[in-house]
């Protein structure tokens, strides 16, 4: 009833924007460039609102405001923004300065209304038209120079992004949004934007707000919100074309050679009338993908772990980090113990080795060996829009995109012919939008390469098979073992010095495991052969918890509205919207606790208002926000904002919030049942009590760090909040120099993150479950930049900025992964020469080491790193293209972003793009 009643309120709010058109005065203008030629698309909105419309093809424009006077601003993507003081209704002429690196750019994202850079409220950074032009990178990746932002590389095409820490691979505690859509895959947890959606062509600007949004975003914005804006087929008309080719890993061993990397991309969008619109795009991208080859001996407790010295030539239980199928571990003693009840005589040679466990792996294999080497990506869009009339447009959108790529999780997975879309239907006013979305999950042949390759292992030969003593991978161990055993003891005991007879078989012991792996490991496929393909293709098919195999098939529909009442009301400036969720989640048991036919279902609903005020002549602009979250298994909750901008000069501002977040657990938090090997995943909501049974069973917490453990008994699950202070001031000096600086301090409640429980009376894995900290976990963070427009089109800037967490309790797995400084600094030219043609740009980036925790895979020191991209361009302005070469991490000196993930090389490509300048 509540979500009928709040669609309700949206369609009365939707008739009420349409037919409230009286006492309007018309304004009309046009715009042009320093050379008097005019300027087509471009936007002229009534400043603080959504109100607006776009140049014609000479530059004109008609815009129907309530009353006069009326600030307009007035942007197109190649020119500096410029604001206007209409007074009257005479015609007015705009003159646009070509702008070539953005200083001031427009954005919506800090408070949901158009407005400067420089006058937003919360720390915002945005990536436009020139950033992407000049990056060595491509459109995502080219945010990686704005301070505040962090990325895990799983992949060459999955990076994550995230602001504030808590990085890592899928971040859930940032928002990102595509077109206003929530671009996270509703059952894998993990943010999509460079694998779906948009092509490279069609991005028109990107927004990263560092820092608590829930209030105007929605549960997820704990720490941050990207939205990533399409190019409307109205003001972006035409077609266009990029090829980019390039080489990947050069200089290292990562596969047998270095390999081709492509990526092509067209879109065209066509006009008919300036009433009807469509776009359509694609984009082929195909690599050799980085490898992941720390080969360094783990030793897992729990769900955490530390590297440990040995190889598989001086540790029997060797667990490579990125070796698979060797997580699977042993102790042999029950078998050395069948093998002296078969013969007494074996007691004194193996009694040495019955004190203490005996602790034996299964051979693994590397991971080219069992993850496709190539990574593609395939990405469709489209878009139809329609005009109603000169304040109403329909929409409807599709992107789908299909491919392989590699995920670090609790495994590494390989997400092979997954496929995603997202669909939308939207209806936008100058005042309102209503939207609706879905997106659709297919993981198509997605599995995890660790626990494939562990069936692999049993599927040749069992670990121990009843029905097959005689030919199980462990008793053939233990025969090897001790038959090589016999020897050496008999070698020195001759009736009477058994103790240096034991002594010998025990310093001989690396010896008789070597021999034992030797005759289990007999008939073991070889990587890469006839009988390696068939059997891994075989078990990588079969379901979880039998195979690898992800059955994970959930969708999220998406129903939300908003309306702008800045035209209605004079005193202040009042934002209303809201939204209907619902996930449905289906994997068939192989990753939430759910069956064939029986998808989970999770209802969401939220609405938010947001109040603005200018007061002593626009000097200080004070805005408060609430919004009211609630989700069926969870108590709902409000997370105000406050926020005031104080004018201190012309361009110069001092912001200043008090922020509120509220987050719901993922699906995954709230529902997952997974046996990764080692561990058994769970949720945290009640139902978790049936599986533990701790009213049954003796259940007790234990601290990876001390090896203790304590008793546990289950506490209610809740979402997680956190109330976060900022303050900042960003200054403007002669359009020429951008300073921007800040400070915040956070402090989380029912901050969410794992703990590990074990049953010593039951004998079943230990079980990783969900749970709130019962202390209340800080944060806190500064940084500063400076982007610098010089003379004859030179540019530069630098940022450094540090985040970090305190107050965590001991035992508590929190996944910050984060380093305490990071600095990017860059130097380039737009337009060298006589005709301005040529340009370059070098970027530097260099990260602390840090500690990461790897959500049950691998924990370990992520070392500090420095990358140099570099590119040089040349453009051909008549055709409005341009060639360009470059590449990333161009010193090839090998890195990682997260502990277990692939080492990242150097990659050198040279690319046409028609039609972009």
């Amino acid at each position: 009833m509540k979500k009928q009643i709040l669609f309700s309120v949206f369609i009365c709010l939707a008739g009420f924007g349409l037919f409230a058109q009286n006492n309007s005065v018309l304004i009309t203008g046009k715009v042009t460039n320093e050379k008097k030629e005019p300027v087509p698309k471009a936007s002229v909105i009534i400043k603080n609102s959504s109100a607006g419309t776009t140049t014609d093809d000479m530059g004109k424009f008609r815009l129907t405001v309530v009353s006069l006077p009326v600030t307009l601003l007035i942007s197109s993507t190649e020119f500096e923004a410029e604001e206007i003081i209409v007074t009257n209704a005479a015609e007015i002429s705009v003159t646009l300065q070509t702008f070539e690196k953005l200083i001031d750019a427009v954005v919506v994202g800090g408070d949901r209304i158009r407005g400067k850079l420089s006058r937003s409220a919360v720390s915002t950074e945005i990536s436009g038209k020139a950033d992407f032009i000049n990056s060595p990178k491509g459109v995502y990746e080219s945010l990686l120079s704005k301070k505040g932002l962090d990325v895990t590389i799983s992949s060459i095409t999955y990076p994550t992004y995230s602001t504030r820490g808590f990085n890592g691979s899928g971040s859930s505690k940032v928002n990102q949004l595509m077109d206003g859509m929530d671009n996270q895959a509703p059952g894998l947890n993990f943010s999509v934007g460079n694998f779906i959606g948009l092509t490279d062509l069609d991005v028109e600007s990107i927004e990263i707000l560092p820092g608590a949004s829930s209030a105007l975003y929605g549960p997820g914005g704990v720490n941050g919100t990207i939205i990533i804006n399409s190019k409307n087929p109205f003001k972006f008309p035409g077609f266009s074309l990029q090829v980019k080719n390039g080489i990947t890993d050069i200089g290292k061993d990562q596969r047998s050679k270095a390999g081709a990397f492509t990526d092509y991309s067209f879109r065209w969008a066509k006009t008919f009338n300036n009433k009807f619109a469509f776009k359509i795009g694609a984009q082929y991208l195909r690599a050799n993908d980085w490898l992941a080859n720390d080969t360094s001996n783990y030793k897992r407790i729990g769900a955490t772990g530390k590297v440990v010295p040995g190889t598989r030539q001086t540790d029997p239980n060797y667990d490579g980090i990125n070796v698979y199928g060797d997580e699977t571990s042993v102790d042999i003693r029950p078998f050395l113990q069948g093998a002296i009840a078969a013969n007494p005589g074996l007691t004194p040679i193996l009694q040495p080795f019955l004190a203490n466990p005996q602790l034996v792996s299964r051979s693994g294999y590397n991971e080219k060996d069992v993850i496709d080497p190539k990574t593609k990506n395939i990405k469709l869009s489209g878009a139809v829009h329609y005009k109603i009339n000169n304040n109403l447009e329909a929409m409807f959108a599709g992107y789908w995109a299909t491919g392989n790529t590699v995920f670090t999780g609790n495994h590494r997975y390989s997400l092979k012919d997954i496929k995603l879309g997202q669909y939308k239907i939207e209806l936008r006013h100058n005042n309102w939008f209503l939207r609706g979305y879905t997106t659709q999950e297919d993981a198509g042949e997605a599995h995890s390469a660790t626990a494939s390759t562990q069936y692999l292992n049993e599927a040749w030969k069992r670990s121990f098979n009843p029905a097959n003593i005689a030919g199980s991978w462990y008793p053939q161990y233990t025969g090897g073992f001790v038959n090589s055993a016999v020897p050496v003891f008999l070698s020195v005991f001759n009736g009477t010095n058994l103790a240096q007879a034991q002594a010998a078989v025990v310093a001989a012991s690396q010896q008789l495991h070597n021999a034992g792996r030797g005759l289990a490991d007999q008939g073991r496929p070889a990587a890469g052969s006839t009988q390696f393909t068939q059997i891994f293709d075989q078990v990588r098919k079969i379901p979880i918890p039998n195979g690898g195999l992800f059955l994970e098939k959930s969708q999220l529909w998406m129903y939300e509205g908003q309306y702008n009442f800045s035209e209605k009301i004079k005193f202040a400036e009042l934002l209303v919207g809201g939204n209907v969720k619902k996930y449905i989640l289906n994997s068939q048991g192989t990753l939430f606790i759910d069956t064939a036919g029986s998808p989970i279902k999770i209802n969401e609903w939220g609405a938010y208002a947001q109040l603005s005020k200018k007061i002593l002549q626009e000097k200080i602009v004070l805005s408060a926000s609430a919004r009211y979250d609630k989700n069926e298994n969870f108590k709902g909750n409000f997370t105000p904002r406050f926020t005031a901008l104080i004018n201190v000069a012309e361009a110069s501002n001092i912001r200043v919030s008090y922020q509120t977040a509220y987050k719901f657990p993922t699906t995954q938090q709230q529902w997952i049942k997974l046996d990764i090997g080692t561990i058994v995943l769970l949720g945290g909501l009640p139902w978790i009590n049936n599986i533990i049974e701790p009213t049954k069973y003796t259940t007790l917490q234990l601290n990876p760090t001390t090896g203790g453990t304590t008793p546990w008994s289950y506490k209610e699950f809740k979402p997680e909040s956190m109330r976060s202070f900022e303050i900042g001031y960003k200054s403007i000096i002669k359009k020429k120099l951008l300073i921007d600086v800040y400070a915040y301090f956070g402090k989380y409640s029912d901050f969410l993150g794992r703990v590990v429980l074990i049953q010593p009376t039951r004998g079943t894995k230990p079980w990783s479950i969900v749970v709130n900290s019962d202390t209340k976990i800080n944060t806190w963070g500064t940084g500063f930049g400076f982007d610098y427009k010089m003379a004859k089109n030179y540019f530069s800037f630098l940022n450094a900025y540090t985040d970090n967490l305190t107050n965590v309790p001991t035992g508590f797995e929190a996944a910050f992964n984060t380093p305490k400084y990071r600095m990017n600094a860059g130097f380039g030219n737009s337009g060298l020469g006589k005709k301005e043609q040529i340009g370059f740009n070098v970027n530097f980036r260099w990260q602390d080491s840090f500690y990461w925790e790897g959500a049950g895979f691998a924990d370990g020191t992520v070392k500090a790193y420095t990358t140099l991209d570099a590119q040089v361009n040349y453009k051909m302005k008549k055709i409005k293209s341009m060639i360009k070469l470059g590449g990333t991490n161009i010193t090839n000196k090998f890195y990682q972003t997260g502990f277990g993930n692939p080492y990242i090389g150097g990659m050198y490509y040279v690319s046409f793009a028609y039609h972009i300048l």
